[in-house]
C-alpha cells in the first residue's frame, strides 16, 4: 500500500489526509503541537470557551463534499445554520446596519439606514455573484501552475469577466466609483482583511468575496469553528489516518528529484507522497535544505496579522450579534498604519464575535465571551507589549462609547494573541495569517503553487500556498492537491 505523509494538522492538512486516504493511500499526519485544527482550536477561560482562530464560516458545501467524498452523510458529523444577520455594523457617526442574509433584505436596509437605493446595492451583489462565478472555477478551484487549467471550457468564462474584474483599479477605487456613500464603501472594503489585503492597494478582483457572504450566506457550526476540524478528524480516523502529536517533523526527505519520506526526532519514516500543510516559507527554510528555495515567491510581501483580546464579559449586550464591526474613522489611515508604517493606528476598526449569542453554553448564565480583534501588521520587529497595551485601550474606549457602557470593569477572564505567539504556535511565518497579501494584481499567480518541479511527490496545501488562507481556501488547496496526487494504485514516476 502506497504511503502519504501529511506535515501539520491544520485545516488543510485534515481535508488532505482525507481525500488521500479515499484515493487508497496509507495517511499518516505529523503534528507538532498536542492536539489538531492549527488555528482552528478551541480553549476555556474559566466558564467561557472561545474559538482561537477563524471565526467566520462560509461555504459549508466544501466540509460537507469531504464526508460526501468518503461516501458519509454529513449531518451525521456535522452541523451548521445559517446566521441571520450576519453582521451588525456600527460607524464613528452613530449609524447601524444590520447585514442580513437575504440579499433583497440586505438591500432593502441599506436604503433605510444609509440611503442608498437599494436596487444599486442588488445590482453591486448581482455583479459580485457574476464574478465570482466567473471566476473560481479557473481561480480558485484549479492550480495556476498546470497547462491543462488553461485548456478548459472554465478559463473561457473567465474571459469574458476580465473587463468588469477589475484587474486596472484597486479595491477602493472600484467601490468608491460604484457608491458614493463613505460607510458604505467601506463596508466593502472590508472585505480585503479576509486574506489579510489592504483594500487601498489589492485588485478590484477581491470584490467577488462579497458574493461569499451576502448571497451564499455565513453559518454558524453546532459546537463553534472547532467542531468543523474535530468533525474531520473522526471522519479521517474512520478511514485510516494515522494522527502522531507531538512529533514535530525536522526534514522532508528527498532522494534526486523524488520526495522519500521525512524524519523527526523519533525517525525516519517512507513514504511516496508528502504532502507540507506547513507556511511555506518554514516548510523550506527548516524541512528541505536541499531543496533550492523560490526564493522571489518566499518573499512576496506579507499578509497582516491579528491581535485578539479575549474577554469573559460578565454582562449580556442584547444589541451585538455573532459578528459585529466597529468601524474606524478614516480607513486609509488605518491601512496605511498597518501595511506602510508596520504599526497599529489610533483609532482602529474593532470587530467582536460573540459565539454564545448562537451556543449559550459558551458563557455562563449573564454573560458572554467576547473575541474581539484588530487588524495589525504581520511581526517585523515591532514592540508588540507596548502596542498591546496601547490598543488594549483603544479598543476599550471604542466599544465602550458605542455601547454607552464601561467595558473594562466587565471583563472577568482575559488572554491575549499577538503576531508573536501565532507564529511561534501555528509556524505562520512572522505571525502572518494568509501568507503572502493580494495587494497587487498579479499576486494569485505568485503564491506557492500546490506542487514543486524540484521534488516529485512532494505537495503543499494551507493558507501560504495557492488558492490563499481562510477556511475556504484551505479546504480548496486540499482539493487541488487531491486532484494533483494520482490514485495509490497508479504507476507514479
Amino acid at each position: 500500500m502506497k504511503k502519504a505523509a501529511i506535515v501539520g494538522a491544520g485545516i488543510g492538512g485534515i481535508a488532505a489526509s482525507i481525500r488521500l486516504a479515499v484515493k487508497g493511500y496509507d495517511v499518516t499526519v505529523f503534528e507538532a503541537s498536542a492536539t489538531f485544527g492549527g488555528k482552528m482550536k478551541q480553549f476555556w477561560l474559566g466558564k467561557y470557551r472561545f474559538d482561537a482562530g477563524p471565526s467566520l464560516f462560509t461555504l459549508p458545501h466544501l466540509v460537507d463534499e469531504l464526508f460526501t467524498l468518503a461516501g458519509r452523510t454529513p449531518s451525521d458529523y456535522f452541523i451548521y445554520t445559517r446566521l441571520n444577520p450576519i453582521t451588525h455594523y456600527f460607524w464613528p457617526d452613530g449609524s447601524q446596519l444590520k447585514a442580513y442574509a437575504e440579499p433583497a433584505k440586505f438591500a432593502h436596509e441599506v436604503e433605510m439606514q444609509l440611503g442608498i437605493p437599494a436596487q444599486d446595492v442588488q445590482k453591486a451583489l448581482a455583479k459580485s455573484e457574476r464574478l465570482y462565478n466567473g471566476t473560481a472555477p479557473t481561480f480558485l478551484h484549479k492550480s495556476l501552475h498546470k497547462a491543462q487549467t488553461y485548456f478548459s471550457t472554465d478559463v473561457l468564462k473567465s474571459l469574458g469577466c476580465l473587463s468588469d474584474l477589475g484587474l486596472t483599479t484597486t479595491m477602493h477605487e472600484a467601490n468608491a466609483g460604484q457608491f458614493k456613500d463613505p460607510r458604505f464603501v467601506q463596508l466593502l472594503d472590508r472585505f480585503a482583511t479576509y486574506n489579510g489585503s489592504d483594500p487601498y492597494q489589492a485588485p478590484g478582483t477581491l470584490n467577488i468575496i462579497p458574493h461569499l457572504e451576502h448571497s451564499i450566506g455565513a453559518f454558524y457550526p453546532e459546537g463553534g469553528i472547532y467542531a468543523i476540524a474535530a468533525s474531520l478528524v473522526k471522519l479521517a480516523e474512520e478511514l485510516g489516518v494515522t494522527f502522531r502529536y507531538n512529533e514535530a517533523v525536522n526534514q522532508i526527505l528527498t532522494t534526486g528529484n523524488n520526495v522519500t519520506g521525512l524524519q523527526t526526532a523519533k525517525g525516519k519514516y517512507k513514504a511516496d507522497v508528502v504532502v507540507s500543510n506547513m507556511d511555506v516559507v518554514p516548510t523550506y527554510r527548516r524541512l528541505l535544505p536541499q531543496l533550492p528555495a523560490p526564493e522571489a515567491t518566499l518573499k512576496q510581501p506579507r499578509s497582516s496579522s491579528a491581535l485578539i483580546f479575549y474577554w469573559g464579559i460578565k454582562r449580556q449586550f442584547p444589541e451585538l450579534h455573532v459578528h459585529n464591526i466597529l468601524f474606524s474613522e478614516d480607513y486609509k489611515t488605518e491601512f496605511e498604519h498597518i501595511f506602510k508604517y508596520k504599526t497599529v493606528a489610533a483609532d482602529p476598526t474593532v470587530y467582536i464575535n460573540i459565539t454564545s449569542k448562537a451556543d449559550a453554553t459558551d458563557a455562563p448564565e449573564g454573560g458572554e465571551n467576547w473575541f474581539v480583534m484588530v487588524n495589525v501588521p504581520h511581526n517585523q520587529g515591532q514592540d508588540w507589549e507596548a502596542l498591546t497595551t496601547t490598543t488594549r485601550q483603544a479598543v476599550l474606549q471604542k466599544i465602550s462609547n458605542m455601547l454607552g457602557v464601561a467595558i473594562e470593569p466587565l471583563i472577568e477572564e482575559e488572554q491575549v494573541l499577538d503576531p508573536l505567539l501565532i507564529e511561534s504556535q501555528t509556524s505562520s511565518f512572522a505571525g502572518a495569517l494568509y501568507g503572502s497579501s493580494s495587494n497587487n494584481r498579479m499576486a494569485a499567480f505568485l503564491r506557492h503553487p500546490n506542487f514543486t518541479s524540484k521534488a516529485a511527490g512532494l505537495y503543499f496545501c494551507g493558507g501560504s500556498v495557492h488558492p490563499g488562507g481562510g477556511i475556504p481556501l484551505c479546504l480548496l488547496s486540499a482539493r487541488i492537491v487531491g486532484d494533483l496526487v494520482p490514485a495509490a494504485h497508479q504507476h507514479q514516476r
